[in-house]
């Protein structure tokens, strides 16, 4: 029985477990909180209505110690009940407890307020950080989320299709993380920085509606709202066109937050749509909060950008992609893209979804013709070798026969962040890194056994200091 449910149970001897949250001693009788996952409880301690081994574990147990407790469960008199608690109107009158587990003095106070603590020994101790209510309520909501989304699309007729974590390594963007292989010393397999070509080869195999709540990885510097790994609500749909996968994700959007968060509003229905240009012109960004009055954390302002260039100038001046490589241009641009030129105007069918300031997703139509997609590489600078070793599998499956398709993908932990009103994409993960991609709870990252470096081949060399 969960805690919770003693309030169903007046009158009953009953069994619950949990942790000890805090204990008072008055005199002969005493009273402690008695929490799990559900709630937290008032138990009163009489000497005489416990058995001797009771009596004797009442005197050692301190706050966290773990306990199984059986008591019966009484009505409080209407002046002491505690409207601040889910069991407020009950109590129980212990007769029996029992000792699981002792708990050390917790490093800090689990009641204490989230900013009050340092950041770097909450993570050091998560599984202590997650025992308090705020951050087992961002657990819980993040699962419904990610239900909810599962639901939606499933009545979609979408697939939920799990793709390889262990891939090749592609100039997409930012750094891969690598992964030596044991059996062919000297190559590296590398973490997916996105399921991007394996959704596009699925809807090259025909798939035809994908979906995925997928792990992602990429070796950057991190932020408040990036992590080296994060989440990603990934979808791919074929046979569509720009406004069909706008559609159906503001639809996912407007449910989700009517459904999990009632009392939050969304400023306007349907989603505004601002141009790229618009945008930079008139916010100075491509991800504006264009809430009426930021200083309500209730109001959820989300709009689309559109019309993104195609290419950008990279600080030495080459061209490089606003998206990624595989976005296809408006169609009224597709001669350009081939021919290489009037590069600097191809509009592409990139789009945005954007909330209160936060990109929280991204996607586009992809190309879906061999040879615009190598057009695309060559204008990136990609000699036709590094073409054919890095995408030569694309361009083949593109020749295969397949559909015109696209999709987006969620940063899920951002858009979680917003729901809940939290400051950082930390609070919404369940085992975090710092910000500056460490794990102090694991010690990680670590040297790894110098028996481990010459099975795979390797040997370390340390980089000269700055």
């Amino acid at each position: 029985m969960t805690i919770a449910e003693t309030i169903h149970h007046i009158g009953e001897t009953i069994t619950i477990f949990g942790w000890v949250d805090t204990k008072r001693d008055h005199g002969k009788i005493s009273f402690i909180d008695l929490r799990d996952r559900t709630a937290k409880v008032q138990v009163v301690l009489i000497p005489a209505s416990l058995d001797e081994q009771s009596q004797k574990n009442v005197s050692e147990i301190r706050p966290e110690w773990v306990i199984k407790l059986t008591g019966l469960v009484k009505a409080r008199p209407e002046r002491l009940i505690n409207p601040d608690l889910i069991t407020g109107t009950v109590e129980i009158e212990a007769t029996s407890i029992e000792i699981l587990n002792q708990a050390t003095t917790p490093v800090f106070p689990l009641d204490q307020d989230k900013n009050e603590i340092s950041e770097e020994l909450r993570l050091q101790y998560r599984y202590l950080d997650l025992r308090r209510s705020a951050m087992y309520r961002n657990l819980v909501n993040r699962h419904k989320v990610n239900h909810f989304i599962r639901n939606f699309l499933n009545q979609k007729e979408f697939l939920e299709i799990e793709t390889p974590i262990l891939t090749k390594s592609t100039p997409e963007g930012a750094r891969d993380f690598v992964v030596p292989s044991r059996h062919e010393n000297g190559s590296f397999y590398a973490l997916p920085q996105s399921p991007q070509q394996y959704k596009q080869l699925l809807m090259a195999g025909g798939v035809e509606r994908y979906f995925q709540i997928a792990r992602c990885f990429r070796d950057e510097d991190t932020r408040k709202d990036r992590q080296p790994e994060f989440t990603q609500l990934d979808m791919e749909m074929s046979f569509v066109e720009q406004e069909d996968i706008m559609q159906l994700n503001e639809q996912l959007l407007i449910d989700l937050v009517t459904q999990l968060y009632p009392e939050k509003r969304i400023q306007t229905i349907p989603f505004p749509r601002i141009s790229y240009s618009e945008a930079m012109e008139k916010y100075g960004n491509d991800r504006p909060d264009i809430r009426e009055n930021p200083e309500d954390p209730d109001v959820l302002a989300f709009c689309w950008i559109v019309d993104f260039p195609q290419f950008e100038k990279t600080e030495e001046g080459n061209w490089t992609f606003s998206h990624n490589p595989f976005s296809a241009p408006k169609p009224e641009y597709i001669d350009d893209l081939i021919a290489k030129s009037n590069i600097e105007t191809i509009i592409s069918t990139q789009y945005d979804i954007v909330l209160n300031g936060f990109e929280i997703g991204g996607g586009s139509i992809r190309t879906h013709n061999p040879e615009a997609l190598r057009a695309t590489l060559s204008i990136l600078g990609y000699s036709d070798e590094l073409i054919e070793d890095s995408f030569g599998h694309m361009l083949t499956a593109l020749a295969s026969g397949t559909p015109p398709h696209g999709g987006i993908a969620w940063g899920l932990d951002r858009l979680l962040t917003v729901l809940q009103n939290e400051s950082s994409i930390r609070e919404v993960i369940a085992f975090p890194k710092t910000g500056d991609g460490r794990d102090p709870m694991m010690q990680s990252p670590s040297q790894i056994h110098l028996d481990q470096l010459l099975e795979l081949g390797l040997s370390v060399l340390k980089k000269p200091s700055a």
